[in-house]
């Protein structure tokens, strides 16, 4: 009988490229790799499975959800529901020296990146895959495609510098070869993802490449949508917007983290960025690629974020009116610059009031630039098919995070393709529309 082994993926896009390369490498080396809820694992016999949980340890909450997993998972195996549980990823990357001691049921710990040994001790040999081969999870015709690992900037609240260490970039050509062999399995959009995009190829290059890179995966036949994410707005690459304009496949969306406005909060946070020349950033970005749809993150509650702080953080999205945005309250990280040099002194309740204020502001923002869409015509790509309706998204949303447009059955509908459709009513985070007979191939 063939071993089976589920993955288990919590945290970021990023972790999720890990776990699929870590699967092809298990089925190269004769596992069965299957999803943990499937009838194929639930039903097998229990000396026969086990389970590789990859973790995230970037904040507390997803701490806590990494621990809680694998503590259930090891109480499953306590009562012969599997055979083994592996743990792996930035979790235990970042405490690798505590958690053998605390957790002693997990059978072998792993870090981040080393899934080529954790294959290596289950299987007793090398898995020989190629280095970016892929077991997709994600619907089959779209994927993430991470170009780099690590960071160097090392912003005050972060501690993913601490898990993933330096900045290292993939060579262009291996990341080109990926998306040519992903296009040959029917991948037709490309969620582009790093820890920070707009430091690509500094490390083996010399000098930043995004711009190349991108024109590259654009140039490949095949590649229908290319979408952008974690910018940094310090040093950024203007040349990346030339390249964006130019590639009708290269979607008029980017993803960069600004975190705040106000001075001094920025330089606490070592962003090393102005309020001032964020907006010169963003209204550059918006004028050279025009209608271009910004995602991006703030943080409330960071030391120095008094009343007038974030008074101006509330003006500046009002402002700015960012089409997508993501916000969240400050929460101290062991051993980064802010935890060991700022009291994090701001009261729970008032960050959590100030992120409830500046999120009900940004639903405002949202609902208004949705209904501008009221009767546009949008290109979407049909994730799936529900009972009443078509989910689809539009270039300017990315999968999970972003809104989704519900499409109507008044005609059939191929998950997979892309097809025009008509928007005929909005909410703050999704549209509904109807298709245009003429599909958008």
């Amino acid at each position: 009988m063939v071993k089976k082994i589920a993955v288990i993926t919590l945290g970021c896009s990023k972790n999720l490229v890990d776990s699929e390369r870590l699967m092809s490498m298990l089925s190269n080396v004769g596992y069965d790799v299957v999803a943990a809820d499937s009838p194929e694992f639930q039903e097998a016999e229990p000396d026969m499975k086990s389970v590789v949980i990859n973790t995230c340890g970037f904040i507390g909450d997803a701490k806590e959800e990494s621990i809680n997993e694998i503590l259930s998972w090891c109480e499953e195996k306590a009562n012969g529901g599997v055979a083994a549980v592996y743990v792996m990823g930035c979790l235990s990357q970042r405490y690798a020296a505590e958690l053998p001691g605390e957790i002693p049921e997990v059978d072998r710990w792993y870090g981040k990146t080393d899934w080529p040994k954790l294959v290596t001790d289950l299987a007793r040999k090398s898995p020989g895959s190629v280095s970016y081969d892929r077991l997709i999870t994600t619907p089959r015709h779209h994927a993430y495609l991470k170009i780099a690992e690590g960071c160097n900037r090392f912003c005050s609240f972060c501690a993913i510098p601490l898990i993933t260490g330096r900045y290292k970039s993939r060579p262009m050509e291996e990341i080109v070869d990926e998306v040519k062999m992903l296009v040959g399995r029917g991948v037709k959009e490309f969620n582009v993802i790093a820890q920070d995009l707009t430091n690509y190829g500094k490390d083996l290059y010399g000098k930043v490449e995004i711009a190349r890179l991108v024109d590259e995966i654009a140039s490949v036949e095949g590649v229908e949508w290319i979408r952008l994410h974690y910018g940094y707005p310090k040093d950024f690459p203007l040349e990346l917007l030339d390249v964006m304009a130019k590639h009708p496949n290269v979607c008029k969306y980017l993803d960069i983290a600004l975190q705040h406005v106000a001075d001094n909060v920025l330089e606490n946070m070592r962003r090393h960025i102005t309020g001032a020349q964020t907006r010169e950033l963003l209204a550059e970005i918006r004028r050279r690629v025009p209608g271009i749809h910004i995602r991006t993150t703030l943080m409330v509650g960071f030391p120095g974020e008094g009343e007038t702080e974030f008074e101006e953080l509330m003006q500046f999205v009002a402002e700015q009116k960012f089409e997508r945005m993501g916000a969240f309250a400050y929460c101290e990280e062991d051993d980064t610059f802010g935890a060991k040099n700022f009291a994090d002194d701001i009261p729970q309740e008032i960050k959590d009031e100030r992120l409830g204020k500046l999120m009900e502001l940004q639903e405002k923002i949202s609902d208004e630039l949705q209904q501008q869409k009221v009767g546009t015509i949008q290109r979407v790509v049909v994730d799936r098919e529900e009972a009443d309706f078509y989910v689809g998204r539009t270039q300017y949303d990315s999968p999970e995070v972003d809104p989704e447009v519900l499409i109507s059955k008044t005609e059939p509908l191929v998950t997979g393709q892309f097809y025009n459709v008509k928007i005929t009513s909005a909410m703050p985070f999704e549209l509904m529309a109807e298709p245009v007979i003429d599909n958008g191939n």
